[in-house]
């Protein structure tokens, strides 16, 4: 049986299935096998992990642990807590009017920071004004209709994840930002902050940065620098602001010190620092990389509520889940009638009754035509069973988003 275990009740002969530190985007340590020295279960601990999953059939067992079924269980009805509420952000106009628009906005974000990063590598001349008024953009076609952008954020390539992390980034925190009603200018640098944010790692060897494997010790230690090395090149880049630099400065930080680069706890991290934190570590965990198979949207969110208090801050992830819905943009789902749709606008009114695109039915294991489906709708009768992995299915659900 699978169980969660404190991280202080582990011992040598325990066999670990998961180290449950996704928290941390950027760790390839080994993930599963038997504890065989205690030097082992100091590393562990000293990444910050506090609880751990460990398989009781093929190792020692543990009367502190805790089946993750409930764990699971637990987990989904915090998650069904955190929907109840509707979201701050209403859309001003149709998803399909503002489509062609974000399309637009997307690539020239990705451009754009692509330029940026090869300017700042090669020591070049910069120019900053053409990041501000893409963050005005992205900010705009938030406003607009934010279930735009966030479909073409799941639409993605994990070759290509450095800078479809940064615009996703600068997408979800504008979201984030707007749901929370921050001020203009202040949403504005966190933006800037989103799409800058990882702008250091053009000072990390290629090949750390491009390594397909496990990075060892060391080289993890060289990757983490990159979080201080974003810091200092914005805070010598002329208009950049205050906030943006603390946006991007901190978006490794943790509420219990084990983040970086300064080991900052609590309220010591700004908002700002705060809010990026469970942005990021959300898009990194949810994406596929070369190293790393993404989890579900679904599952994302509650690993953000699992990590709650020890590393995010449990207020900002419940405000997260509601502004960015029960079942994110780009989830798959099982209806009632046994066909399977993807997410493709949330519901403003009702988190569990979102617009749905259906391409395949379970019972008969196969494709049908493809549909939209608006749950909300009166007189439809299918409703959402619960939200499936696209794996289990063989489904690319990317060529249904746009």
């Amino acid at each position: 049986m699978i169980k969660r275990i404190p991280v202080s009740a582990l011992k040598v002969g325990m066999y670990i299935t998961d180290l449950n530190n996704d928290w941390i985007p950027h760790n390839q340590t080994r993930k599963k096998g038997v504890i065989r020295r205690e030097e082992t279960i100091e590393k562990i601990r000293l990444m910050g992990v506090k609880h751990v999953y460990i398989d009781a059939s093929k190792g020692l067992d543990c009367q502190d642990a805790e089946p993750a079924v409930e764990v699971d269980q637990r987990n989904e009805a915090a998650l069904e807590r955190a929907g109840e509420l509707t979201p701050a952000l209403r859309s001003q106009i149709d998803l399909a009017d503002e489509m062609v628009k974000a399309q637009r906005v997307h690539a020239q974000a990705q451009g754009l920071v692509s330029e940026f990063m090869h300017h700042m590598k090669m020591g070049t001349a910069i120019e900053v004004a053409p990041i501000h008024q893409l963050a005005d953009e992205l900010q705009c076609s938030v406003l607009r209709n934010a279930n735009a952008l966030s479909c073409l954020g799941r639409i993605r390539e994990k070759d290509n994840y450095l800078l479809e992390h940064s615009v996703n980034l600068s997408v979800l925190m504008s979201l984030f930002g707007s749901h929370r009603e921050l001020s203009r200018d202040v949403l504005h640098q966190t933006i800037v902050g989103a799409l800058l944010h990882d702008i250091g790692k053009i000072l990390t060897p290629d090949e750390i940065l491009h390594k397909p494997g496990r990075l060892t010790t060391e080289e993890f230690e060289v990757m983490k620098m990159h979080a201080r090395y974003s810091r200092d090149i914005l805070a010598s880049t002329e208009g950049i602001g205050e906030i943006a630099l603390l946006t991007a400065a901190q978006h490794h930080e943790k509420l219990d010190g084990t983040g970086y680069p300064e080991g900052l706890k609590g309220q010591e991290i700004s908002e700002y620092g705060r809010m990026v934190a469970i942005t990021d570590v959300y898009d990194a965990i949810t994406a596929d990389r070369v190293y790393h198979k993404g989890i579900t949207p679904v599952q994302g969110l509650k690993k953000l509520l699992e990590w709650s208090g020890d590393h995010l801050d449990p207020m900002l992830v419940k405000e997260f889940i509601r502004c960015i819905g029960l079942y994110p943009i780009g989830s798959l789902v099982l209806l009632e009638s046994g066909r399977l749709g993807v997410v493709v606008e949330t519901n403003e009114d009702d988190q569990r009754l979102p617009v749905v695109r259906v391409m395949y039915h379970t019972r008969f294991r196969q494709p049908i035509t493809v549909q939209t489906l608006d749950l909300s709708r009166p007189g439809n009768q299918d409703r959402i069973v619960k939200a499936v992995d696209p794996a289990d299915y063989k489904l690319d659900i990317r060529k249904f988003l746009a």
